[in-house]
């Protein structure tokens, strides 16, 4: 239940802005239309349209009608093979079937068992007969009247034009869809960087800050694409790509955005996802529509993000991606033909880089790589200024003094930490953040939310107390250890009913064997002052012992720190270069025997240390008693005061 700062593993990504992303103009200078091949509507695509239509109505759809003479369709009638007859203006249309016989026949001309003869239509034009209705009398024929045909501009609009107007009109919508990247089902080889106008990045050099040696790097870039002749002169050439490399939320994309932005040159930016499709082969049409278009808008910079997504090895794992792999090929050959007098510069960004073909990394293709680290002191005590800008702050709230809490944080961190300080000071009814808004945003990012409707017994809530008193006063007995800066009972996150916060005094970068020793006798400090009080020990040492374990484990396979072992490392599979190393299980390489070496040894230090800290607690009963006691009152006790209670519990000596 012991929260040490010093070795945190941060896993929020991101580069704590939100840039907004405008493409270019048609009046902008550097606007050309992109050379894809787009749908065009033609006038042939529509007469060909026109004449289906016609066959389609003329064939297909009207009843097939036996043109005949005026006497024959008399004699038809005479003999009885006509029994309906439609008196048109100009043309007299005669049926052989009645209206009854016509729907018995619709009845019946699915009954296999009963096939009916098909209807049949004859037609002759209409002179001045008066005794035409006197023979259909006489014959029993059924005869009705139509009314002349209105062949208005109207009627032709709306039964022919209009809905060729509508296909017209619908096409059209589905040609630019179509010639759109990404939205139309033709386009699949079309890539989907996302271009942004000269300048219109909205990110500079100053928008970055705590990774001055990244940026240090990059300004021989910016340059180059400024002045390129000041190097053709000399002879010299520019890398063709950089590669960014840091754990997630150290700022790469917005490293990249803020070369384009110091340059004033187009940007396209594009994730490795992007390239890859359930089709083969679309990834790598989709990098040559790339490269092409980059060399259109030259000078430019093409930002590649999260690389790994089509850069992995091809040897990395034992089931092909052929897919993938076609599109790494094309993307080696894209970069390897590149000249680097065109003036396109690649840019690139992953946390994996153990897992790049090395022929991503070689002279010529990724010429420079350029770690982006999380920042030390001084950087995030001025990624805190550039996210502090637009927040009001009280006059008391000293950033050196929050960096200085938050070691280990990456830019995205320090990004949440002050608007999270922002949202609670909001909360609170106040116009400004003060000092005691960020204690809170590190807490809530370190230890989680606070759970102050989770009731604990009287018992259990006891317990917590004189454990996470025990954290705290080993913590001050021990040399080098960090100092105390918050004990509480207050439940956060998940499963945590404690915690006690230690703030280094600067950042460290090694630790000796003493310190590592002294780290494990803190984090046993709470289980020892459970069996100190309670003669028993309980479940809320489960993190502690575990993280206890894991620095006895490290100090014997990784750093050397055993009898037996001395200075030889005990190999293991790593885990990712930038990723935590709970994220892939550990596979040992070593003997039998030498694990059951490890594993004794690990047991023979957590027991020492225990059994040193269990002595220490014995030693400041009272101590231990007096602030665990004063922490039930208050649920949370601060640095001065923790130091405060330390020294009415132990006076100083008389002269």
């Amino acid at each position: 239940m012991a929260a040490d700062d010093g070795d945190r593993e941060i896993l929020q990504a991101g580069d704590g802005k939100d840039r907004k992303e405008s493409g270019l103009k048609k009046h902008d200078p550097l606007f050309r239309p992109l050379d894809r091949k787009q749908f065009r509507f033609s006038f042939w695509y529509f007469l060909l349209m026109l004449v289906g239509l016609f066959v389609l109505n003329t064939v297909l759809l009207k009843p097939r009608v036996e043109a005949v003479d005026y006497s024959d369709f008399k004699a038809r009638i005479q003999a009885g093979e006509i029994g309906r007859v439609e008196l048109g203006d100009k043309y007299v249309t005669g049926y052989s079937m009645t209206r009854a016989q016509l729907e018995a026949y619709e009845k019946a001309r699915f009954d296999r068992n009963k096939p009916a003869a098909a209807p049949k239509t004859y037609r002759a034009v209409r002179p001045a007969d008066p005794g035409l209705i006197a023979l259909m009398d006489g014959k029993g024929v059924e005869y009705y009247a139509v009314a002349p045909q209105n062949n208005s501009w109207l009627g032709t609009l709306l039964s022919w034009v209009l809905p060729i107007v509508l296909m017209v009109v619908f096409w059209n919508y589905l040609s630019k869809k179509i010639g759109q990247p990404g939205q139309g089902v033709m386009s699949f080889g079309a890539n989907k960087a996302k271009l942004v106008a000269e300048g219109d990045t909205g990110v500079t050099f100053e928008d970055v800050a705590g990774v001055d040696e990244a940026k240090a790097e990059l300004v021989e870039v910016v340059d180059f694409l400024r002045n390129p002749k000041k190097y053709e002169t000399v002879g010299g050439t520019i890398p063709k790509g950089v590669l960014l490399v840091g754990p997630p939320g150290t700022g790469k994309t917005l490293l990249a955005k803020a070369v384009a932005g110091e340059a004033k040159v187009p940007f396209f930016r594009i994730s490795g996802a992007e390239f890859v499709e359930m089709f083969v082969g679309v990834g790598a049409a989709r990098v040559r529509d790339l490269f092409k278009q980059a060399r259109e808008k030259a000078p430019c910079l093409v930002f590649i993000d999260e690389l790994d997504a089509i850069g992995k090895s091809r040897g990395f794992s034992l089931g092909g991606n052929d897919e993938r792999e076609q599109t790494l090929n094309q993307l080696l050959v894209e970069m390897d033909g590149f000249d680097a007098r065109s003036g396109v510069i690649i840019l690139a960004a992953t946390n994996r880089p153990e897992i790049l073909d090395p022929a991503l990394l070689r002279p010529g293709r990724f010429d420079r790589q350029v770690l982006v680290d999380r920042p030390d002191l001084k950087g995030r005590v001025d990624i805190l200024k550039v996210h502090a800008r637009k927040v009001k702050l009280d006059p008391s709230v000293d950033l050196e003094t929050v960096a200085r809490g938050t070691p280990g944080f990456t830019g995205a961190d320090l990004a949440n930490i002050v608007n999270e300080a922002a949202l609670l000071a909001v909360r609170n009814g106040r116009c400004c953040v003060l000092p005691q808004d960020f204690d809170n945003a590190i807490e809530r990012v370190v230890a989680g939310l606070e759970k102050k409707n989770r009731l604990l017994n009287p018992r259990e809530r006891t317990i917590v107390a004189y454990h996470e008193t025990g954290h705290a006063l080993i913590a001050a007995l021990t040399r080098g250890a960090d100092p105390v800066h918050k004990i509480s009972i207050i439940p956060r996150g998940i499963g945590a009913l404690g915690y006690t916060i230690q703030l280094p005094t600067e950042d460290r970068f090694l630790l000796t064997e003493d310190e590592l020793l002294g780290k494990i006798d803190v984090l046993l400090g709470g289980r020892a002052s459970e069996q100190v009080f309670f003669d028993g020990v309980s479940t809320g040492a489960s993190n502690d012992i575990t993280r206890a374990t894991d620095i006895a484990r490290k100090m014997i396979t990784d750093y050397g720190m055993s009898g037996k072992f001395a200075n030889v490392v005990l190999p293991s599979q790593r885990s990712p270069l930038f990723m935590p190393e709970e994220s892939v299980p550990s596979q040992r390489e070593y003997s039998d025997s030498t694990q059951q070496y490890v594993d004794e040894e690990i047991t023979r230090i957590i027991a020492e240390r225990y059994a040193r800290t269990v002595k220490l607690i014995e030693e400041k009963r009272a101590t231990v008693d007096l602030i665990a006691r004063r922490l039930l009152e208050v649920e949370t006790i601060d640095e001065a005061e923790f130091k405060k209670l330390l020294g009415e519990a132990n006076p100083p000596l008389p002269a």
